[in-house]
């Protein structure tokens, strides 16, 4: 999959507050840049616990669940864009499905 805004992923953890999600936003970055999803249950049979929200919009735990990652996902093309990453709190406050 070819993921867009990887640098919204490294603006985020580059803050010192959110600097513990590194590790983990890399590794999902690396794991998806490698995928070739066709569908929602190959994202499934990787990451269980990943949400699908509408709209194309899959969300994903991060970090034993500290943070959120929303993603739209377009299947045909190969493509990932990356549309926020936040904390759980942060997450409550966007309509998942409209960012």
């Amino acid at each position: 999959m070819r993921i867009f805004k990887r640098k919204t992923l490294i603006g985020f953890y580059s803050q010192p507050k959110y600097a513990s999600s590194k590790e983990s936003l890399d590794a999902w970055f690396h794991e998806a840049n490698n995928a070739n999803w066709e569908s929602g249950h190959d994202i499934k049979k990787k990451y269980p616990s990943a949400s699908f929200v509408g709209n194309d919009r899959v969300v994903f735990d991060i970090k034993g669940n500290d943070y959120r990652l929303i993603v739209k996902v377009q299947y045909k093309a190969k493509f990932v864009f990356i549309r926020f990453v936040g904390t759980h709190e942060e997450y409550n406050k966007v309509n998942a499905k409209e960012v």
